[in-house]
Parts: structure tokens; sequence; C-alpha cells
């Protein structure tokens, strides 16, 4: 758009600076992202999340909404999110979003923040102080705002129990009930026999599908009738997709959940396939899919999806992978903290849908469902699962269904004693994400890597252990000194080499995870070193061509 199309967007959507919105210059983001407490993008946001949440527009001058541009500096948008996430404490990730406008005609650059509230009882800090907006002015928290804040009262809306109005029990699904009383039998073997003894109206409640006998939007989603959906007020689906063999197929399932997810499970193409280890005639032979894993990934998408966005939830079925999307971010935590199975969720975004769903045996409500796809790969030794192209406002599971890097999988094959902390550090590294600096430390040190940051590779001793000796030396290369006496060694043959000549000598000797600008300077100092050293000398030959030999020959 023009930068007068954008002026008038702006006016039209931001029109006025109040307690919900602020124009800001921020003419550059290097100085002005994380800079002059009070007076940087960070202490804004602090403020605005601190009362109701808001808008920062960026790039425009105060009270005229005149478009000057920003100079983003080396921040993308993602980064911009994840820098406000580290910088400003306590900040909800749910909401918090960047938007970025750069105009066709000028080449402006405007950004506009979408702050979220504040959590409840958690103030918002930036720089370690609390701010807040009185009229124009941004000004440390007051102490009767942060008292207010502390002493906030929990408010919470649950869209999986409000009741629905006109629903009967002839609105549900008799084959569903069955499927959920199977569940809750195993769920409760105490009560079994107690259970099949109840009549439908007295288990829904024992079971929490009905709350004091009155349906529920959880009733009817997970055993209500198909013919009964549009008594939700919400799109119910789960859409397939899948890719194979360059077709394009899928189908769409609604309710009852507890009976389409696993129409669903029984569509996608699961078999059996070999990893062959280095050192062994025998192979391991492992399901593309661990089935219980599936049912986790589907379940989990609708006990926490967002169901006040009228979204579906997506499953993505190609060659390689599964990925389930849904409505929602994490709502507590990040999916981290759930792989070793220590964290057990104090809350939810569906309390009610969770508590039946655990109920019948959908769910686990102590946080091990994770724990458990991730075990299952491990033991299967293929990729882990992974949550990293979720974002604040939907999550995506991706499970990977072969071997991604076989040395990988060769590695857990060989050594089934690893720890599942180290699968996943290893894993990430084999996918090339960023591990920290601290897991890169214990990785070394249990001997899984070697290389510099950010070129990390699988270690010697693995390599060996995984019959991959030939790709350990390569990624690892000579080192300098080795590269020194090959280089004189090659002048004392020849006399005098080119640098050209010396570049396509050295350059297929060097660790294969550096760049080619990065072998360049490494060559560059290797003939700055022997050339202080005054073992070799530059001069040059026919005039103008350049040209090392050694000082004595």
């Amino acid at each position: 758009m023009t930068e007068l199309e954008l002026q008038q967007y702006l006016l039209k959507y931001y029109p006025k600076e109040d307690e919900f919105c602020e124009w800001k210059e921020f003419k550059n983001l290097k100085n002005d992202f994380n800079g002059k407490e009070k007076d940087d993008v960070i202490s804004y946001v602090s403020a605005l999340s601190n009362m109701e949440g808001g808008y920062l527009v960026i790039g425009v001058v105060d009270k005229t909404l005149e478009i000057v541009g920003t100079d983003t500096y080396n921040y993308d948008l993602t980064k911009a999110r994840l820098r406000l996430k580290d910088q400003c404490t306590n900040l909800p990730t749910e909401g918090l979003a960047v938007q970025e406008f750069k105009t066709d005609d000028t080449h402006k650059t405007v950004w506009v923040i979408n702050i979220p509230k504040h959590m409840k009882r958690r103030p918002v800090y930036a720089h370690n102080k609390a701010w807040q907006r009185i009229d124009d002015s941004l000004v440390e928290m007051t102490d009767s705002r942060l008292e207010t804040i502390l002493e906030e009262r929990d408010v919470v809306y649950d869209w999986s129990a409000q009741v629905v109005e006109g629903a009967t029990l002839e609105c549900l699904d008799k084959e569903a009930i069955k499927l959920a009383r199977e569940g809750y039998k195993q769920r409760f073997p105490q009560y079994s026999k107690d259970c099949d003894l109840w009549d439908d109206r007295v288990f829904l409640d024992k079971a929490n599908l009905t709350i004091g006998g009155k349906i529920t939007n959880t009733t009817l989603l997970l055993v209500g009738r198909e013919e009964e959906a549009y008594r939700l007020n919400h799109i119910s689906q789960i859409v397939w997709k899948c890719f194979q063999d360059g077709e394009t197929f899928g189908d769409i399932y609604t309710i009852p959940y507890i009976r389409s997810t696993s129409k669903l499970l029984a569509r996608i193409r699961n078999y059996r396939f070999k990893i062959y280890p280095k050192n062994s005639l025998i192979p391991a032979e492992v399901w593309k899919y661990d089935t219980e894993s599936i049912l986790e990934g589907l379940h989990n998408a609708i006990a926490h999806q967002n169901f006040e966005k009228s979204s579906r939830i997506i499953v993505t079925e190609d060659k390689n992978q599964l990925t389930f999307r849904n409505a929602g971010c994490f709502f507590e935590g990040n999916y981290s903290m759930y792989i070793t199975g220590e964290k057990t969720p104090t809350d939810y975004r569906n309390p009610a849908l969770v508590k039946a769903m655990v109920n019948i045996k959908m769910i686990d409500s102590q946080g091990y469902g994770i724990h458990k796809m991730f075990v299952s790969q491990k033991e299967r030794f293929l990729p882990m699962p992974d949550y990293d192209k979720s974002t604040s406002t939907e999550t995506i599971l991706t499970m990977p269904g072969n071997v991604i890097d076989e040395n990988y999988s060769l590695t857990l094959l060989e050594n089934q004693d690893m720890s599942l902390t180290d699968a996943v550090l290893l894993d990430r590294v084999q996918k090339g994400y960023e591990i920290t600096k601290e897991a890169v430390a214990m990785l070394r040190k249990r001997h899984l890597i070697e290389g510099r940051i950010p070129n990390i590779y699988v270690s010697k001793k693995i390599a060996q252990a995984t019959d991959q000796k030939v790709e350990y030396t390569k990624h690892k290369g000579l080192d300098s000194k080795k590269c020194e006496a090959f280089l004189l060694d090659s002048l004392k043959d020849h006399g005098t080499l080119s640098k050209a000549e010396i570049v396509k000598l050295l350059f297929d000797l060097l660790p294969d995870q550096l760049t080619d600008k990065q072998k360049e300077y490494k060559i560059e100092n290797i003939l700055k070193k022997l050339r202080i050293q005054g073992l070799i000398k530059n001069k040059t030959v026919g005039g103008n061509k350049s040209t090392w030999a050694l000082v004595n020959p």
C-alpha cells in the first residue's frame, strides 16, 4: 500500500492515543527496542499490558500519526516477539503479535504490536520494573495499581461447561455413550460393576459428561449425535488431509469425537519398516507411527482447542510425517516442560472438557501424554515429535514417521540406554535446531557431539559405533597445523603456487561445517601466519601474476 493508504488505515483502526493505544516514532529499533528505561519499546509494552492491553504503533509521529518509518535493525517479526517475551517478565504469549507494514512508494516500515493484558495477579516487568500509563505519561507502577493487580480474582469462562439450551438425552449417540462407559471402567476399574448398573443419566453425570443432568458443550462434543452439531454454535470439525504419491485426498469428521477420532485413526496409513544397524545383520523393525501417540495428538488437540475461535482441527498426513493443528497456544508453560513427565498442569483452557476426557480415558491429566509420545519415538529409534512451529494463536504438533537422519536413528539403536533428555537434545542437533550453550556443554561432556557453536555435529565416539567414520572426518577436517604442513610440502614440490591453486589445494581439507567464506578466511589466515613466521613469501611473476614460494627452498 502507499504511504497515504497506510496512514488512512492506521487512522481507521488506531485513531487516537488513549489507555489502549500509543503512537511512537522509535526511528531505530537497534537503540529503541531495549534501550533507555521508560523510553523504549519494552517499557511501553509493560505499561500497556499492565492496564488492559492494547496497541503500540511504531514508526509514526506522536500526536499527528505522520509516518516516518522505523529501521527494524536485525529484528524480524518472530525475533521481535521472542525478544519481547524474553525482556518483559510475565508477558503473556497468547495474543502477542507484531504486524509489519511497508509503503510501496516511500519504502517506510511501520510496526503495530498487539499487546495482551497481563495474566491474573502477575504484573509485567521491563528493566526489572513494572510500568503503567497515567494520562500521557509513562511512570513506574503505583502502589494502588500494583495492589489492584495482585488482588485480582479469577473470573474463568469455560466454553466447554456451558449448558446447551434445548438439548436432551435424545441428542446423544448411544454407541458413543457405550464407548465412554468402556473408557470409564478402564479408568476406574473399582466402579466397573456399578457402571454397568447405572442408567445413561446417572453415568453421564458420574463421568462429568453432563453437569447436574444438563447437556453441555462437552456432552455434545464427545457423545452427541452428528445431527446435533448445529447446537454447539461452533464448526466442531476435524479435517484430515492426505498427500501421498502425487495424490491429495481427505475427509471431514465431526461429533461425537469419541467415535470420529477412531475413524480418522483407521484412515492413516501405518506400516512397519526396517532400520539396519551398520554392525549387525539383524534389522530393527518398527511401526511408522505409534497408534497411541496418534490418538494422544488428536485428543490433545480437542482438549486444548480454543473453542472461542470457531476453528477446525486439522490433521495433515504426508509421506514422512503427521501434523496436528488446533487453535490456541499452550495454556500453561510450553511443551518442553512436559517432555520428562515431571510437569503437572494446574489449570486448563477447557476444564469441564478435560475432566470428562480424563474420566473416559481419552487423555491423561498428569502431563504424561507428551512424555509418552517422546518415549515412544525414542524406543522406535525415530526423530522426536516437536511443537516448534507453534505460534501465539495455534498449537502445531509434528510427528515424524520416518528416519530423517540415519546416523541419529542408528545412534539410538546402538545406545538404547541413552536418557530421554540426551536423545531429545541430540535430535535437535540433527534437525539443525538451536540448543543452549549449557546443553552443548552437557552433550560434549557425554561425548555425543563435537564442533563449535553453531557448527556442532555427531561425535567421533558415536560415529565409530555407527560406522560413520568418513562422515565424521569430513565434518572435522584437518586442523591448521596439518594444513600449514601440507602447504609447505606442496611449495617444496612445485616451487611456487598461485593463490587460486592454494585455495584449490586446501579447500576440501577444511571442515565441511565451514561455509565457503569461512574457508577462504581460514586460508588467508594460514598464508598470513606463515608469511609472518618468515616461512613463505609472496612475489610477482610475469608482471602481474602473484605467487607464493618458500623463503628457503
